[in-house]
C-alpha cells in the first residue's frame, strides 16, 4: 500500500501494542508536533484522533468508550467503520446503515434463532468465506458484511432491491424466482424497510459504477483526512489506488 507522502506510513511491530491476532497491522501518522497517532486500520473518512491516557505524546483514532450507552445503543459509535468500509466496497453508507439498522438494531452481540451474528447478521458460512475471524468484532463484521453486499450488487447489476432481497433470503432464493424478490412476506417486508431507511430512489439504482480512484491521506489540524480523485495525481506524488 502506498499513501500520501504528507503522512508516511510506518507498519509498527506486533510487539508495539501487543494485537489480539500475531498478524494484526498498526499503522502510524506523525501530525506536525511529532505527536505519533495509531490506528489498527487505514483512514477513509476524516478522522479525529483521541488522547491517550497517560501518554501526552501519543494519539489513536479510537477513543476509549463503551459501545452502549447506559440501556441504550449508540449507532455513531460505528459510524466510522461504516463509512471505512462502505467506501472501501464503493457502497453507500445510507445502505450499509440501513441493512446494521434493521438486521441488528447496532447490537455488536446481536444473534438470531437462525445463527447469524453481529452488526450486519453474517450467518457462519458466509462469515467463514468473507474470512471473518471473529463475527461479534465491530469493524470485522462491517468488513464482511459490505464486502458481501458488494458482491451481491456487483451479481445483480447494480439493483439494490435484489441484492438486499439475496442478502436476506440467499441468492439461491432470488435466482429461482427468475431474478426477483422472492414472494416471501420477510424477504419482502426486509427490502422495504432497509430501502425506505437507505433513502433509495427506484429499484435498479446503480450503487457503483466500475472505476479507479486514487487516495492520498494528510494529517490537517490534528484529523487523517483522505482524499479521492478519479485523476491520477500528479507524478511524484504517492498515492492509493482502489477499484470499486
Amino acid at each position: 500500500m502506498r499513501i500520501s507522502r504528507y503522512v508516511p506510513l510506518l507498519a509498527i511491530g506486533a510487539a508495539l501494542l501487543a494485537p489480539a491476532h500475531a498478524s494484526a497491522q498498526i499503522y502510524a501518522w506523525r501530525d506536525g508536533n511529532g505527536t505519533l497517532v495509531l490506528s489498527d486500520r487505514t483512514i477513509d473518512a476524516p478522522t479525529d484522533v483521541y488522547v491517550v491516557e497517560g501518554a501526552p505524546t501519543f494519539r489513536t483514532t479510537r477513543p476509549n468508550q463503551p459501545a452502549v450507552v447506559g440501556d441504550r445503543i449508540d449507532p455513531e459509535r460505528f459510524d466510522s467503520l461504516v463509512v471505512e468500509h462502505a467506501n472501501r466496497h464503493a457502497l453507500r453508507p445510507e445502505l450499509v446503515r440501513a441493512v446494521i439498522q434493521v438486521e441488528s438494531g447496532f447490537n455488536p452481540r446481536a444473534r438470531s434463532v437462525k445463527g447469524a451474528m453481529g452488526l450486519m447478521q453474517l450467518m457462519p458460512a458466509t462469515a467463514l468465506a468473507l474470512g471473518v475471524r471473529n463475527p461479534y468484532d465491530p469493524d470485522d463484521n462491517i468488513r464482511g458484511g459490505t464486502a458481501y453486499l458488494r458482491q451481491l450488487l456487483d451479481r445483480y447489476d447494480g439493483n439494490e432491491e435484489l441484492a438486499l432481497a439475496a442478502y436476506n433470503a440467499g441468492a439461491g432464493a432470488v435466482d429461482r424466482h427468475g431474478g426477483r424478490i422472492p414472494p416471501y412476506r420477510e424477504t419482502v417486508d426486509y427490502v422495504h424497510k432497509v430501502g425506505s431507511a437507505a433513502g433509495k430512489d427506484g429499484a435498479t439504482r446503480l450503487a457503483n459504477s466500475k472505476r479507479i480512484v486514487y487516495k492520498t491521506i494528510e494529517l490537517v489540524d490534528g484529523r487523517l483526512v483522505p482524499r479521492y480523485t478519479t485523476e491520477r495525481p500528479a507524478s511524484g506524488t504517492d498515492f492509493e489506488t482502489m477499484h470499486p
